[in-house]
């Protein structure tokens, strides 16, 4: 957390906290959402500012109830995700092959798993972290998957989630590493990993 955060806290502990305002969209962007998206139920303006994004992803954490938030100066503002607390992306390594960073930056250098949805979207899990991988990089992690040891092709997978994820065999080749892939179902991906998708305040 910034130090000049810090010292608006220490100053103004008891302002009170934001909600619904800012949201993280399955792609990595923080957006800006007025009383119109609001009521629309709409995204809201994507916030283009790198010094701003710079300062919300410093100041991007949780409290114990696993509402994630935006620490702006003295006032939490609690942000609405559409997906999980972070997003992944693919980035160029020397040696081509699959890695990915979250959207505040830091690599995901330690893969525990990786966890295939019924609808087709790939999670990661690294520490304390679970990221949607974003989906304009879906191409990238469907060729680092393998089945039975072997390049997965499409109408396999298919059978894997039609299955459910009955074959166990799926793995992901990451850093050097075989991660194993489990399947989950979407609606089931904030409660395993402890995250509530809206904060809102309690009555």
């Amino acid at each position: 957390m910034d130090a000049i955060v810090e010292k608006a806290l220490a100053k103004w502990p008891n302002v009170p906290h934001c909600y619904g305002w800012l949201a993280l969209d399955a792609r990595g962007n923080w957006r800006m959402r007025n009383e119109q998206a609001q009521l629309a139920n709409l995204p809201g303006e994507k916030i283009i500012h790198s010094a701003l994004i710079a300062f919300i992803q410093r100041n991007y954490t949780h409290d114990e109830q696993d509402h994630w938030y935006f620490q702006n100066g003295p006032q939490r503002v609690y942000v609405d995700l559409e997906a999980t607390p972070y997003i992944a992306h693919t980035e160029l390594t020397h040696d081509a092959a699959f890695a990915c960073v979250l959207q505040n930056g830091s690599a995901m250098r330690e893969l525990q798993a990786a966890w295939l949805s019924d609808q087709g979207r790939v999670y990661l899990q690294a520490e304390a972290h679970i990221a949607l991988l974003d989906d304009r990089d879906l191409a990238q992690c469907l060729n680092a998957l393998q089945l039975d040891e072997q390049p997965v092709t499409d109408e396999r997978l298919m059978d894997w989630l039609d299955e459910l994820g009955a074959d166990t065999s799926l793995s992901l080749q990451y850093a050097g590493k075989k991660i194993s892939v489990g399947y989950i179902e979407e609606n089931a991906i904030a409660a395993k990993f402890n995250f509530v998708r809206k904060p809102r305040p309690s009555r």
